[in-house]
């Protein structure tokens, strides 16, 4: 290591191992490139490469190569890549909300697999959602707007400068707010036909009693509430849509001092 410092500065190298710090934070939090799909081999490879690509353009060091300020530097990387990992996992909460409401309603709550992307019990449609939402994002190239953010973050914010500021807390109050509103309106066309069913229902059992509600009423619950899915999914995406660019602009309050 005093071999490598000798040979290529010690400004540098503190430089080399913060940009590793804040990339391995982004890449730690940020959807789709934090996925438990990918090996953690391909993480960390992915990482040293567009470390040493984005190498040249950073600016002057701004900090103090003292281990104090070291520390606190590399917490400071890794909080930035938390917070905007935390404003776009909570856009895509959204999809996995309407997809837990929709599941109470259509009888699916039993239903549960693991993500991959939060190693959570969630219903089903709420990963089918999910996973729809992100080759959403894969196809408007969010994940290239990820990496021109990280690209930009160089020069706008330089290493071990950051702290949090209290705009990143009032936006994350409003947007975690907005998740469980946002959840309940992608959710509600499947809630409002459950509910009308149920007075269909109720009608049928009070003109005939001998309708069997556990044996016909559930496969039609479930088939209206797929088809209504189905209807809606195209406007349910761009609603998502909107709001995980909303949550890509927000990004820039990382850059506010």
């Amino acid at each position: 290591m005093e071999s490598l410092v000798a040979l290529f500065g010690e400004n540098q190298v503190v430089m080399f191992f913060l940009l590793f710090a804040r990339l391995s934070g982004l890449f730690a939090f940020f959807p789709f490139f934090s996925h438990s799909n990918i090996p953690l081999s391909i993480k960390t490879s992915i990482t040293f490469f567009m470390v040493v690509f984005l190498f040249p353009l950073l600016p002057a060091l701004h900090v103090s190569p003292t281990l104090l300020n070291l520390a606190l530097a590399i917490v400071s990387e890794l909080l930035i890549g938390l917070i905007a990992g935390l404003f776009l996992t909570i856009a895509l909460s959204l999809l996995q909300m309407a997809g837990m409401q929709m599941s109470f309603v259509m009888g699916f709550t039993m239903a549960s697999v693991v993500d991959p992307q939060t190693s959570t019990s969630i219903p089903v449609l709420s990963q089918i959602l999910s996973l729809i939402g992100l080759m959403v994002v894969l196809a408007f190239n969010g994940h290239h707007q990820m990496l021109i953010f990280i690209a930009d973050s160089l020069s706008l914010l330089p290493l071990g400068t950051f702290y949090p500021q209290m705009s990143i807390v009032g936006y994350l109050l409003k947007a975690t707010t907005g998740m469980f509103v946002y959840g309940f309106i992608l959710s509600f066309p499947v809630v409002a036909f459950s509910l009308l069913l149920d007075v269909v229902f109720g009608m049928l059992m009070k003109t005939m009693p001998q309708f069997n509600l556990l044996v016909v009423g559930f496969p039609i619950r479930i088939a209206v509430s797929l088809v209504v899915i189905i209807v809606t999914l195209t406007s349910v995406m761009l609603l998502f849509k909107r709001e995980f660019q909303e949550a890509l602009n927000q990004l820039t309050l990382l850059f506010m001092r």
